[in-house]
């Protein structure tokens, strides 16, 4: 019978690059946010939960959602439709960029040469192209980047990382992680406010280096949707799943990248595929012998509401993994390989079956003998949140100066062949990618 065995694991086993900063009542981290939509609006209150940050200004270029901003963090904070006058503030030690994504890299990098830390969400640039400059910036600035996809910082992740290279699964060669979605919103059909005008909105700011065109409030709150701003599954959902790939494996990347898909539900207008497979090669390297990865991404999905998950597999066992979750399952391999001789000659299978018989004898049976399947399973404690542990590390390597792991050129390890996903599907061939130059091939 199948045996399982079920663990918590516990907080320390959360991996942090930089060691954990004591705080004192007087150590603040001023920080601001430059865009309060969604993702700026929650990463914005899990780095409030923590001790000694004060948040001082927000910048949006939509009125609302700073007058929403005051409402919800306090009357006393700074407000503008330009992030510019939050970078030229000198009590300001740090910003979270949470704008569109055609705007990372411009304003992380005039951030990072203003002198101020940064934390930008994923993914960190809107074109391969951009990340160069961005890790330059990082390195010549000498502050803190780190990049906004959390799952670098979830126990679950370092656990799974633990049992890879402990090789409780045998050798890695195939992985394959899904993102399926069933909602509206899980589809960036994001609420437009009813007083969404060219007066509460500026426009011009919003469109920056975009294409010129005539104001469209549903471009702007719907902007994942359209390739000008946004970078459709593969910046939102593909870099979240090589993040915790490469932080798993601590693999560079892969260099080969074929995608497949398009709009096959969500007829709206826009111009990001609703529906992408990819795949991924990894090459041969010293942590392991390489590995194929299967990608898939459906906001088209009919099942459940979500669900998302990897498979790992070794040549000794599986491992499925999870948000808070992970399972890893091994069935012994039987030591004889088994035969098929019905087509031999009669001569030809005896002579087969004496050899095969002297190799692999008959063993008796015994309860030693006897092994089970096994099953373990991992869950992360009660009220745990990787994305309060990311801004965490965030603040910890602001206070001790030490870069936490997903800095600029992890980030862009992930960002560069995730986008390069959507050039596959445009230019309808394969890309690829040197994962150590980090540039496309």
């Amino acid at each position: 019978m199948p045996t399982t065995r079920r663990h918590f694991l516990q907080t320390s086993a959360a991996v942090a690059a930089a060691p954990q900063a004591k705080v004192s009542a007087n150590d603040k981290i001023r920080i601001a946010t430059i865009g309060v939509g969604g993702m700026g609006s929650g990463d914005t209150r899990y780095a409030l939960q923590l001790p000694g940050t004060e948040l001082v200004a927000v910048a949006d270029i939509y009125d609302g959602r700073r007058e929403r901003a005051k409402e919800v963090w306090g009357k006393q904070l700074f407000t503008t439709r330009d992030y510019r006058e939050i970078l030229a503030r000198k009590d300001i030690d740090a910003v979270i960029v949470a704008t569109p994504d055609h705007w990372h890299s411009r304003i992380t990098i005039e951030a990072l040469n203003s002198g101020k830390d940064v934390y930008c969400e994923k993914p960190m640039v809107h074109d391969v192209s951009e990340g160069p400059a961005v890790i330059e910036a990082m390195q010549k600035s000498g502050r803190i980047l780190q990049i906004g996809s959390q799952y670098v910082s979830s126990m679950i992740f370092a656990k799974a990382g633990e049992v890879l290279r402990s090789g409780a699964i045998g050798e890695l060669n195939l992985v394959e992680a899904w993102l399926d979605r069933n909602t509206a919103v899980g589809a960036w059909q994001y609420s437009i406010p009813p007083d969404a005008s060219e007066a509460s909105i500026d426009w011009d700011r919003f469109l920056g280096n975009a294409p010129k065109r005539a104001f469209e409030p549903k471009r702007m709150f719907r902007w994942r949707n359209y390739s000008d701003y946004g970078t459709g599954v593969a910046g939102d959902l593909y870099v979240h799943l090589l993040s915790g790939l490469h932080f798993a494996t601590n693999s560079l990347g892969p260099t080969r990248i074929y995608s497949s898909g398009g709009v096959r539900y969500w007829k709206d207008g826009r111009d990001a595929a609703d529906v992408v497979l990819s795949v991924f090669e990894y090459p041969k390297t010293a942590q392991h012998p390489g590995f194929t990865l299967a990608l898939r991404v459906n906001l088209a999905s009919g099942g459940v509401t979500e669900s998302f998950g990897y498979r790992f597999v070794g040549s000794e066992g599986t491992m499925n993994v999870g948000m808070s979750s992970m399972t890893i399952a091994r069935k012994p391999r039987e030591e004889a390989p088994g035969y098929t001789i019905d087509t031999f000659p009669k001569a030809v299978q005896d002579k087969f079956l004496a050899k095969y018989r002297a190799d692999y004898p008959r063993k008796a049976a015994s309860i030693a003998g006897m092994q089970p399947e096994t099953t373990e399973v991992f869950n992360t404690p009660a009220g745990y949140s990787m994305h309060l542990e990311h801004h965490r590390n965030f603040q910890n390597a602001v206070r001790t100066r030490k870069p936490f792991i997903e800095d600029g050129v992890f980030g862009y390890r992930a960002a560069g062949p995730a986008l390069l996903s959507n050039v596959s599907m445009a230019e309808e061939r394969a890309c690829k990618w040197d994962p150590a130059a980090m540039k496309r091939v």
